[in-house]
């Protein structure tokens, strides 16, 4: 059941626009619409993306299992509309007072070579309608393999697949997906550029939106002028069920369709009918591209210690994979101590499977988190209502103290972190005994 919060008689709408379905490479066989509409329950999630919509046989479950909504643009699944007048849905044992949405988005990876260097670029693509994705399927079909991955890889300058899109419909939305991660982002240390004139040249005023990726936070992007114009998006860009929402995007509207988003978007999201009130965020460290490393060698560093030594791994001697947090600063032209009172705010959170796993000391995904999880959610009435708003003494009896400490010390950003480097995921703790009052561990 999703938690509809009014303030100043707005709905609060959580969305998630990145996310991958079972066609895309090393992806759950359970990321199909119906498993995806259950986990957005469970997290909050109200609007989500369908994803993956280039790729053949996903198109053609999309356009057999989508109903749109009297506001275009958006999606229902048809069997929860034929469901909806139940007040449980047997198959999926939960509560169906509110619908889960669909918006039609894909990323695409663009490899090609420009000023003598190969880039490697993804991109997030929002399509306005069933039709619009239709035309730009047949487009890119003539010249690219849809069918290899839900993620294709196209040979195409990300400026003329812009200007490609944007024929096709004025509407479509491109977002640097990621826009920080070295091999295949925006900003990537090891194939990006250093500005989005640079990458997008005469359609450079046409990215209006970046995604910021788990490895960076807003704030990290808000020391980069050039993104001043531009809204910032945060999404999970998950591969299996249960990470959808590990980052999100809280609007606050009258009613939510493509339009609106679109204007939202395309004014720093502030829209005539719908604003962006704040993101939700991984903590960045956590990201698996955040400091500088070599996996390999299993060599971290924090970017000072890896410009000391030339960025050059101390083991084997080859170049360091530069992170997220080196190369912000790279290209940073403001200080972190500026004033930035006025940007949409944001919140960082830690997943709650991996909050209880890292309290019972087991992984995420081990049978007692799964006990332990739904007991939580039940109470809690979804994933984000316990992370981010609900009264935690109500968790009291139900489950272990530590637990409910727990959730609040990841509420007050009381955590330690390991960062993540070279595609490794940092690693988190926040297990009371080593976490003393009022202390707080930040990078």
């Amino acid at each position: 059941m999703v938690i509809i919060i009014f303030i100043d008689s707005m709905s609060l709408y959580i969305a998630d626009f990145h996310i991958h379905s079972k066609y895309s490479r090393a992806t759950s066989k359970n990321m199909d619409l119906e498993h995806i509409d259950l986990w957005c329950q469970k997290k909050g999630i109200d609007l989500v993306t369908t994803a993956d919509f280039t790729h053949p046989a996903w198109f053609k479950e999309l356009k057999e299992k989508l109903i749109e909504t009297k506001d275009g643009g958006l999606y229902f699944l048809k069997s929860k509309i034929q469901n909806s007048k139940s007040k449980i849905n047997p198959k999926f044992k939960i509560q169906n007072s509110k619908l889960t949405k669909f918006i039609l988005t894909t990323e695409l990876a663009c490899i090609y070579k420009r000023h003598n260097k190969t880039r490697r670029i993804h991109l997030v693509i929002f399509a306005p309608n069933l039709e619009a994705v239709a035309e730009i399927n047949n487009q890119l079909g003539k010249k690219f393999n849809l069918k290899s991955d839900g993620r294709p890889i196209l040979g195409i300058d990300a400026e003329d697949l812009v200007k490609l899109l944007l024929k096709i419909d004025p509407k479509i939305i491109v977002v640097p997906a990621h826009c920080w991660t070295p091999w295949f982002a925006l900003f990537g240390s090891k194939s990006g550029f250093d500005s989005f004139e640079e990458c997008f040249g005469e359609v450079a005023d046409k990215i209006f939106a970046v995604e910021t990726g788990l490895s960076s936070d807003p704030a990290m992007n808000w020391l980069i002028p050039e993104i001043d114009s531009r809204t910032i998006i945060s999404n999970s860009d998950a591969h299996s069920p249960d990470n959808l929402g590990r980052e999100a995007n809280v609007f606050s509207g009258d009613k939510i369709s493509y339009d609106d988003i679109y204007d939202c978007l395309s004014h720093q999201g502030k829209g005539e009918n719908l604003a962006l009130k704040y993101t939700i965020e991984f903590f960045p460290e956590e990201g698996k591209y955040h400091f500088d490393g070599h996996q390999a060698c299993k060599i971290v560093m924090h970017p000072q210690e890896a410009i000391k030594n030339k960025n050059i791994c101390p083991k084997c001697k080859r170049e360091l994979t530069i992170g997220v947090h080196h190369r912000v600063f790279e290209l940073a032209q403001r200080k972190e101590s500026d004033d930035f009172a006025q940007r949409i705010p944001f919140k960082k959170i830690i997943p709650l499977r991996e909050i209880i796993g890292n309290v019972l000391e087991v992984g995420k995904n081990a049978k007692a988190v799964d006990q332990i999880y739904e007991k939580i959610i039940k109470i809690g009435k979804n994933e984000f209502n316990v992370l981010l708003d609900f009264d935690l003494e109500k968790l009291k009896g139900a489950v272990e103290d530590d637990m409910i400490k727990a959730i609040q010390l990841v509420r007050e950003g009381m955590v330690v972190i390991s960062p993540g480097y070279d595609g490794e995921y940092g690693k988190i703790d926040v297990a009371l005994k080593k976490i003393k009052p009022k202390q707080k561990t930040l990078f």
